[in-house]
């Protein structure tokens, strides 16, 4: 059996310095690109669907077929709606988000993030009292 390797915890310095570089502004970038508009989409249309609902029975009582009515098609589509929004999500994950977060995983792990003239020693408030 191999020994573990031992591992160095990462300081506040390193998270601080991860957080303001220009990877992670251009991640949160593209993470609120996509999830603001996405969920305004999403909670206009649920709000449309409860608006409907609320205000305009005949329409969601029109027969469609069988017993099948607008509002019942319209109630489905909610949850069809959030299954296509999950998989939309982790396509443009998997495109333009989870490449800059596996990099900068990768640089933390190793430590890229260290400040330059703390390099080799503990960084300042790490073992505050």
């Amino acid at each position: 059996m191999s020994e573990p390797t031992e591992r160095r915890l990462l300081t506040p310095d390193e998270y601080e310095e991860a957080q303001a570089s220009p990877e992670f502004m251009e991640l949160k970038r593209r993470f609120r690109a996509f999830a603001f508009p996405m969920t305004v989409a999403f909670l206009a249309w649920y709000l449309a669907y409860v608006l409907l609902s609320t205000y305009a029975s005949d329409f969601m009582s029109t027969t469609v077929f069988g017993n099948v009515n607008v509002g019942l098609l319209l109630g489905l589509a909610q949850f069809v709606t959030t299954f296509v929004i999950t998989h939309v999500y982790v396509a443009h994950a998997n495109k333009r988000t989870d490449p800059i977060a596996d990099e900068m995983r990768d640089r933390l792990e190793h430590h890229e993030y260290a400040h330059r003239h703390h390099a080799g020693g503990e960084s300042e408030g790490a073992t505050r009292a």
